[in-house]
């Protein structure tokens, strides 16, 4: 079974509502109407009925039962403006609140606040901070972790990795990299695996020294302290945790040496080459990034993604819904 035949059948068994807050944008659009047509999940477009309405008969779609949620108008609107000056600790007013709240992203994050939709995604039409920062002010991130990470998903036949952080952290310190170890490990048991986590480096077991070895070192003990039974380990090189043999070569006794399926790089840059590596010289598909670490299912979009990136996004995101839920 593919990546995402899982993912969709994992988002069907519960039907999970989704936000779209961009639902002008026609892409955004055809994706809802798709996911709603095939029983997966249950979406709500955020935007102006009547050019909602143009857009759908621009594209021949007939939006039938789709639920469309307009912003100034709902009334929920004021609630939703109190709810978030109290979830801000004063740091906005009720002023603020009104003006932040008319934007999309803003308001479809708090209908997940309140619990009116599962997850959202967003980030079509809107940049990755238009969306992340609303997620980090208002749902926050799980308790007793800090930070937001992204992920990648690869899959080449019956092969599935995860590499991590391709998006969010530049230069993660040893507490990041910790996190998103945990992180990482559980978006690998979203799509079905073991997670079996390998902390990269360019130094295996101390074959090197530096300040960018002991960060890793140091970090395998956080990650340790923060999931005492998962299976992490470092600092090794990508053939060390990818290759049997030269794993027992060159970190002999280690769970994780030479079985790896998921990869924590030591900072944004190299994960980002990793994994576009992966994808045009290994062809790997490569499905994200997948926001990790808060605390409900919002994930990014790029400005230029196709109608079936927003259909793929929607169902990840519902099945992401589905695991925190259970």
């Amino acid at each position: 079974m593919d990546l995402f035949t899982k993912l969709t059948r994992m988002a069907q068994s519960s039907r999970k509502t989704i936000v779209f807050p961009e639902g002008e944008d026609e892409r955004v659009l055809k994706a809802a109407l798709r996911l709603q047509a095939d029983d997966i999940l249950t979406p709500i477009l955020l935007g102006d009925p009547a050019k909602i309405a143009d857009a759908a008969q621009r594209s021949g779609l007939d939006l039938g039962t789709v639920k469309i949620q307009p912003i100034a108008a709902d009334e929920q609107y004021e609630q939703f403006c109190q709810d978030f000056v109290e979830r801000r600790h004063g740091k906005n007013t009720l002023d603020q609140a009104k003006q932040m709240l008319l934007e999309p992203s803003y308001y479809g994050t708090m209908m997940v606040y309140e619990h009116l939709a599962d997850g959202m995604v967003s980030g079509a039409a809107h940049s990755t901070a238009n969306t992340v920062r609303p997620a980090l002010q208002i749902i926050k991130t799980v308790p007793g972790q800090k930070r937001v990470s992204g992920a990648m998903l690869l899959e080449r036949g019956d092969e599935r990795y995860v590499f991590a952080d391709c998006a969010m952290n530049i230069d993660p310190d040893s507490a990041t990299l910790a996190e998103i170890a945990v992180q990482s490990a559980d978006t690998a048991k979203l799509i079905g695996l073991d997670p079996v986590v390998a902390m990269l480096s360019f130094s295996t077991k101390g074959s090197a020294k530096g300040e960018m070895v002991s960060k890793v070192q140091d970090a395998v003990s956080l990650a340790h302290e923060l999931a005492p039974t998962l299976k992490i380990d470092g600092e090794l090189q990508f053939d060390a945790a990818f290759v049997p043999e030269v794993g027992e070569r060159k970190a002999p006794g280690s769970q994780v040496a030479g079985h790896a399926n998921v990869f924590v790089f030591p900072e944004l840059q190299s994960a980002n080459i990793g994994y576009k590596i992966a994808q045009r010289l290994g062809n790997f598909s490569a499905t994200g990034p997948v926001l990790q670490g808060l605390a409900a299912p919002v994930n990014d979009l790029s400005r230029g993604a196709s109608s079936d990136d927003v259909y793929r996004a929607g169902i990840l995101t519902a099945a992401q819904a589905n695991m925190k839920a259970e």
